[in-house]
């Protein structure tokens, strides 16, 4: 499994980057519950006010080749607080994984989402996946101005109007 940690400055601040762990149950955990409900509607498509222990528990415990997951972190005072993450999971086909890329909101629009998805190429590159996908609401424009960064192709799902699907071939 990848197991690089990078440390990365963004807006004055010393960001880490590194791949997610179980021992981070904690720190996920707090990171949904922070973020605003706007963002968490956009992730998860619900008003949803933070993870069940079990869903905690699947974030944080990845595989590598089929689940995978770096976090974005700074130092506060004497803890670790994570500020985004960028994941995927199995998808439809096996070299296939859905992805996302949830940023915390004061850290939206800075280069975040695009370093951490860096990562999360190369990590599915080395496990053979040849595409990522993610299927988002119409109106987050914040997915759409991001997609088009990283260059993913865009589609309306066509069992649902109200999403789109985003797309990158590795």
């Amino acid at each position: 499994m990848v197991t690089d940690t990078t440390p990365v400055l963004i807006q004055d601040r010393w960001v880490t980057i590194r791949p997610i762990r179980s021992t981070d149950s904690s720190m996920e955990a707090g990171f949904v519950r922070n973020l605003s409900t706007a963002t968490k509607h956009f992730r998860f498509f619900c008003a949803l006010k933070e993870l069940s222990p079990a869903e905690v528990s699947r974030f944080c415990n990845v595989d590598g080749p089929h689940t995978m997951a770096f976090v974005a972190t700074v130092r506060d005072e004497d803890r670790e607080v994570e500020i985004g993450v960028c994941r995927f999971a199995p998808g439809s086909k096996p070299d296939l994984r859905e992805m996302a890329v949830p940023i915390a909101d004061e850290w939206q629009h800075t280069e975040l989402a695009k370093l951490l998805m860096e990562h999360l190429m190369i990590a599915a590159k080395r496990y053979g996946i040849r595409q990522l996908y993610a299927i988002e609401l119409a109106d987050n424009k914040t997915m759409r101005i991001f997609a088009k960064d990283v260059g993913m192709t865009a589609e309306r799902d066509p069992s649902d109007a109200t999403q789109v699907i985003y797309s990158l071939g590795l």
